[in-house]
């Protein structure tokens, strides 16, 4: 099992390692290898230093590339540790493998120019069998079959969309062969839902529901409302969280305005020609949203 640091979101507590340590120790087949990443690093009071971890857990805690090898796999693995939140050098340029054993990998976190700028042209020329990278919270691929972030097992935040999970992969012969599993319980998902004139709010508030149900009830959501609502409607989202697991209703929808009958309305005035100048405008352009938002102001300040 490689993990690629930040194994905590923060300093952990020594209970929490203890925690941890339980269930490594639980693994029968398998042995951990782990470094330290920006979020929980070695600060000179981290019980990471004196923390003694079960025989099957192999921690890389110092700040230059160091190794442990397991001959019975045929398997070195290379990795060094945080010391401080950010390091702005970019330490994996030159950390060759030194052909210890058949099989390489190196645990590598990073990415960023506070934390480990990494070359992936560079990273690649290194000449790994593996490279399990650390920092980034979404599974990405770098380089196909040797160079992934796993991401985060769970999403961390609102906008980590999409599925998470860990990559699972086997090295034969010198060739490595991956595939990316999906864990987590749930998922943050961003889920538009398109709005027609006419439509009730409870018509919306159905529509949601069913989406929901059809993309799990598990996951959390951020609606988003899109399209075209009745000049009158305002929503009431109170009653749109129908399974308590919206965090946010975000409305764009834009009023159904009858543009020709208006600028009928108003041809002497400054409404009427606003609504001449920008009438045919292709749809979704600036000048498009500039008539929805321009209307919408000069109606306003009509009525008062």
């Amino acid at each position: 099992m490689l993990i690629a640091g930040d194994l905590f979101h923060r300093q952990p507590l020594l209970r929490e390692l203890r925690e941890v340590d339980y269930l490594f120790s639980s693994l029968t087949h398998t042995k951990v290898v782990f470094i330290v990443g920006n979020h929980d690093y070695l600060k000179d009071s981290s019980y990471y230093r004196t923390f003694k971890w079960s025989s099957q857990v192999y921690p890389l805690l110092s700040q230059t590339l160091e190794t442990v090898e397991f001959e019975d796999l045929g398997v070195c693995v290379y990795g060094l540790s945080y010391a401080q939140r950010e390091i702005k050098e970019s330490l994996y340029d030159y950390a060759w493998p030194e052909k210890r054993q058949p099989a390489e990998i190196l645990l590598a976190h990073g990415g960023d120019e506070k934390h480990i700028p990494i070359n992936k042209k560079q990273l690649s020329r290194l000449g790994y069998d593996y490279i399990a990278m650390g920092h980034i919270h979404l599974p990405m691929e770098i380089e196909k079959n040797r160079i992934y972030y796993a991401g985060a097992l769970e999403p961390t935040d609102k906008n980590d969309v999409g599925p998470h999970g860990y990559i699972r992969g086997d090295i034969t012969d010198g060739r490595c062969k991956v595939q990316f599993v999906p864990f987590a319980v749930r998922e943050y998902v961003h889920m538009k839902i398109a709005v027609e004139k006419g439509m009730a709010e409870r018509a919306v508030r159905e529509c949601i529901a069913k989406e929901i149900q059809r993309r799990g009830t598990k996951n959390i959501y951020k609606i988003i409302l899109t399209g075209f609502r009745d000049t009158d409607m305002v929503y009431d989202f109170s009653g749109m969280d129908v399974y308590g697991n919206v965090l946010e209703f975000i409305d764009e929808t834009k009023p159904a305005y009858d543009f020709e009958k208006l600028r009928r309305q108003n041809e002497d005035n400054l409404l009427g020609k606003y609504i001449e100048r920008l009438k045919d405008s292709p749809e979704g352009s600036v000048e498009y949203m500039a008539l929805f938002e321009g209307v919408r102001a000069l109606l306003e300040t009509k009525r008062g």
